[in-house]
């Protein structure tokens, strides 16, 4: 079948070269411990979050980050933040890579710069890939950029944000990274309250420098979240993506990655995949807190995804 011959030339250019993720691990277990020590140190010497019913012009205090769609929903509010990561993935079972799974772990920074101009560090971090045609393990690529929030309504609370990150091919071909000569993703973030209730929303276009190698694609993203108390923030989630040219890296493939892969699809141009979910942040303390979000795809064709487990940590500083 014409699926399953797409397999072979979805891991053709595949290193073969064993990679050990000791090193991320170590990396990440750093981060977290040193974070959160910060997050511990800091909390004793800033006020309590106001109540945004009341006190409009702390509205943000009490918004959240998005869990979903990690690296291209980006948080029109600028922080300070560092932000590991951790998602189970499952496999439709039609896709040409057949039944399987992938985990990835990764680590987010956000620096404020200003109280407007932000970088951020959207994308870097370990794939494991374990389907029943294609198995892998290695690194990402990077992803690096800056957002700048052009409205700051804090009487009204609304906040617009436009940005953009760019990605280095850097990553490994055996998770079907590293191509290409990167990908520049440029976007728009939105937030409105009403009180304890708050919109977020994201625009944005993913253009690859080279578009034989990979799809220029449309990604769109929604979540609405109630600020319950610190401890539960519930949210619903909704995350798109529309493919806009065909490829020439995977011939007759007729479906995309969604976020964490751009597979140069050779039949795709059109095609739009998404993904509903539902979850929660709870805020262990003011400066730190957990998000956990299930995800079930809902357009067919599928393709990679069939469902997604994501599990952050957010720690502003």
């Amino acid at each position: 079948m014409r699926i399953k011959a797409n397999a072979s030339m979805l891991y053709k250019r595949m290193d073969n070269k064993p990679h050990s993720p000791n090193r991320w691990l170590l990396a990440l277990g750093f981060s977290v411990v040193a974070a959160v020590s910060l997050s511990t140190a800091s909390a004793g010497t800033t006020a309590a979050p106001k109540n945004p019913a009341t006190d409009p012009f702390d509205w943000k205090e009490n918004t959240i980050s998005p869990v979903t769609n990690p690296i291209y929903f980006e948080d029109p509010v600028i922080r300070n933040e560092i932000r590991p990561i951790f998602i189970y993935h499952n496999f439709d079972n039609q896709f040409a890579t057949g039944r399987g799974s992938a985990r990835l772990g990764a680590v987010q920074f956000r620096f404020a710069i200003t109280d407007r101009l932000a970088f951020i560090a959207t994308e870097d971090g370990y794939m494991n890939i374990n389907g029943t045609a294609v198995k892998g393990n290695g690194w990402m690529d990077l992803a690096v950029g800056l957002k700048y929030a052009l409205i700051n309504d804090v009487q009204n609370q609304f906040i617009l944000t436009p940005g953009f990150t760019f990605q280095l091919p850097t990553g490994d071909p055996k998770v079907f990274n590293g191509r290409g000569s990167g990908q520049l993703n440029t976007f728009v973030s939105f937030a409105k309250g009403f009180g304890d209730l708050h919109f977020t929303g994201n625009v944005g276009l993913l253009i690859p420098m080279l578009r034989q190698e990979q799809n220029t694609m449309a990604h769109y993203s929604l979540m609405v979240d109630y600020y319950v108390c610190k401890w539960f923030v519930p949210f619903a989630t909704a995350n798109f993506w529309t493919t806009l040219n065909n490829a020439s890296n995977v011939p007759g493939l007729t479906s995309n990655g969604y976020d964490v892969i751009n597979f140069g699809a050779g039949s795709a141009s059109g095609v739009t995949q998404g993904m509903l979910g539902l979850g929660f942040r709870s805020n262990i303390q003011k400066n730190l807190s957990l998000g956990f979000a299930y995800e079930m795809a809902v357009v067919k064709p599928y393709g990679l995804s069939n469902n997604r487990f994501t599990m952050d940590m957010s720690i502003r500083f």
